[in-house]
Parts: C-alpha cells; sequence; structure tokens
C-alpha cells in the first residue's frame, strides 16, 4: 500500500488493521508519529466519511476520530490508542448522543449523499421529515432491492407511513447515523469515541432504533439519553419503522438471513 500520496512523511512502517465490507484499515508510523488510515477502493467514501466526522467534531458534544487529511480513496485519522472503558462509559456515551441531537438544522438531510456501508445514502434536503424517511430513505432501499416479497409489502406499508410519524415531527437534528455497537470505541482515558459515521440531520429516533438492533447498549445509556433530552410520547410506536431502514439495507449488503426481519417489521403495521 502506497500512502506517500497523502501522507507527506517519512514512513517507517505500518500495519494493516483489517477492516470492514467496503474498506481496510493501516497503522502507519512515520517519524513524528502513529495515524489511522483507511482506504476505500470506491472513490469518494474517504471524503463523506471526512465530511460527516467534521460535522460531529463542530458540535462539541461526542469525541470523534480528527479528520487529518483525505482524497478520493485515502482517509487520515489520529490514531486513538483505545484504553478500558470507565465506570461510567454507557451513561457519558448517553448524555453526549443526547447533547449531539440537540445540534440543529433549517432542513433534513445534507449538504452531500454520503453512505451507508457500501449503500448509497440520499440525503436531498427537505422541510419535511415524512417525506424525507420515505423517499430519501425506505423508498431508495426497496428501489435497491430486487426481491419481490419485500417490494409487495413495502407497497402496501407505504401509504400507511404518515400516519405512523404523524407524531414523531421535531426540529432535525445532527444524527450520526450508523450507530450500532461496532461504532462505538473508548479511547485512552476509557471516554466512549464515535466513528465510521453516516451523517445527516435528521429525526433522533432513527439513531435510537438502531441502538436496539444489535445489542452494545446498555439501560444505563437509555436513561442518561432520556434525562439530557427526553424522547417524544409514543416513541416506541415509531422504532421499527425506524429500524426497516437498517434492516433493508443489511438485507441488500447481505442476503436473504435479514429478509425476514425485514418482513416481519412490514407486516407488523
Amino acid at each position: 500500500m502506497n500512502f506517500n500520496s497523502i501522507i507527506d512523511e517519512k514512513i517507517i512502517s505500518y500495519s494493516s488493521l483489517g477492516g470492514g465490507c467496503i474498506g481496510s484499515c493501516y497503522r502507519v508510523k512515520t517519524s513524528s508519529q502513529y495515524y489511522f488510515v483507511k482506504y476505500y477502493s470506491k472513490t469518494g467514501i474517504s471524503t463523506e466519511e471526512a465530511h460527516g466526522l467534521k460535522e460531529l467534531a463542530n458540535s462539541n458534544t461526542v469525541k470523534v476520530p480528527e479528520a487529518l487529511k483525505f482524497d478520493e480513496h485515502f482517509l487520515v485519522l489520529n490514531f486513538i490508542s483505545q484504553g478500558s472503558k470507565r465506570g461510567d462509559f454507557q451513561k457519558k456515551l448517553g448524555t453526549e448522543l443526547a447533547r449531539l441531537h440537540k445540534t440543529k438544522a433549517p432542513r433534513y438531510g445534507f449538504y452531500e449523499d454520503n453512505h451507508i456501508g457500501s449503500t448509497s445514502q440520499i440525503n436531498i434536503e427537505k422541510e419535511n421529515w415524512i417525506n424525507f424517511y420515505i423517499e430519501n430513505r425506505l423508498d431508495y432501499q426497496v428501489s435497491v432491492s430486487e426481491d419481490t416479497d419485500i417490494k409487495f409489502n413495502y407497497k402496501k406499508l407505504r401509504d400507511k407511513i404518515p400516519e405512523i410519524l404523524a407524531d414523531a415531527i421535531e426540529e432535525p437534528c445532527l444524527i450520526h447515523g450508523d450507530l450500532w455497537g461496532g461504532n462505538v470505541i473508548s479511547n485512552e482515558k476509557g471516554e466512549p469515541v464515535l466513528i465510521d459515521p453516516a451523517v445527516y440531520y435528521g429525526n433522533r429516533e432513527t439513531e435510537l432504533a438502531m441502538t436496539r438492533l444489535f445489542g452494545g447498549f446498555t439501560a444505563e445509556f437509555y436513561n442518561a439519553y432520556n434525562r439530557e433530552y427526553p424522547l417524544k410520547a409514543n416513541w416506541k410506536e415509531r422504532q421499527n419503522i425506524y429500524k426497516l431502514y437498517h434492516i433493508l439495507n443489511h438485507f441488500n449488503l447481505f442476503g436473504s438471513s435479514y429478509k425476514q426481519h425485514a418482513l416481519e417489521l412490514m407486516k407488523g403495521y
């Protein structure tokens, strides 16, 4: 791997740290420090991620890696030495996420599209949350799928969504966008750090719904969040419609093991 195009320092060594389904990660040692470098073969994801990290950092709420340099394929971050989670890790995470969600914007969306995994995430700005969520989130995921069961059941559900979300309207807030347990690490002080965002301004209930999909968040997290920024009434009734976006995405990315879950979420309404 040639890092000289993006790191203008003498490179002493580097080692692979693996990566996810769409990129590779490296620990790069230079004459002055260590860097965490991500490489994406697909053009533009590195730039989108850098912009998302900067948007989160500008909120002065949650901790995120600093995007130092980036181009069409590489993203250079400060290297975070991970330590054991402090005793109040979940409480701190919940409080800081709630404060992040108090960062507002005039419209739903973002100034550019980005990715959720390797799937395009459409962020065309809209003033209406229900239209944004249907058109930019669910419609797009279903359009990517070629499964007739998914399309048939979504067609039956689609007209019900405005009623399901009628009581959910809040100001657009800044969300991480891909918040599952694997995208939360601890720094050397044991404090929570969020990584790998899919940033946009949306409804914060979508963020909380995803945290409930794959585990990693405790009652202490949710209690701290709700103390700092209480959720609206009847939020539980909307969780499955928000989970649906991520399960459809997992179905499109990883295949049939997620199909039944997607169908159950749709049929539940």
